[in-house]
């Protein structure tokens, strides 16, 4: 997507899907802040769900900030999503003490019943999986935490049959809300 026009003029705030409202306010808000990047992109992260090309192309022309340095951020950190992500964000954990309780196998009963691997999202837009370091509970693991409209909610002690079962019932509640 090239955001310029023929005269090279960006266009990225003419005409656009987003909307840069609270954008821009967070932009006044933060100019003078020294490091305000991340801040930024964790705030526009926020408001669109992920870091579309078009909003950080608008960051970048706000800021002053090339493109290069923003994507150079923005692909740094795992935090960070340049896609869309499904309705659910499941992350499921692979830090020491969920390996070696059997993340592996969670995942790939997971990789199996939606057919997506990590950092990828269903076709329905249901569900994204991501693999993550640590959700810092140890004590529960294997876990993995699901994130959607309705907060967060995490699971732990899995087994292949409770995640089967996790991912049935969200997809019955799911099914109701279509």
């Amino acid at each position: 997507m090239n955001p310029n026009d023929a005269s090279g003029q960006c266009t990225c705030g003419s005409q656009s899907k987003f909307d840069y409202t609270e954008l821009d306010q967070l932009l006044e808000n933060v100019k003078d802040m020294p490091g305000n990047l991340i801040i930024i992109l964790q705030q526009a992260q926020n408001i669109y769900g992920y870091l579309p090309r078009e909003v950080l192309t608008y960051i970048s022309k706000k800021t002053g900030n090339t493109l290069a340095k923003i994507y150079g951020v923005a692909t740094f950190y795992t935090q960070f999503r340049l896609n869309p992500i499904g309705k659910n964000l499941i992350m499921l954990c692979q830090g020491t003490a969920c390996h070696v309780s059997g993340s592996q196998e969670i995942e790939a009963v997971i990789n199996d019943e939606l057919g997506i691997f990590d950092g990828e999202t269903t076709e329905d837009g249901i569900f994204t999986l991501n693999n993550v370091a640590c959700l810092g509970c140890c004590s529960l693991a294997p876990v993995m935490m699901v994130q959607s409209s309705k907060g967060e909610e995490t699971y732990g002690k899995l087994t292949k049959e409770k995640v089967l079962e996790i991912i049935q019932r969200i997809k019955e509640e799911n099914s109701k809300e279509a």
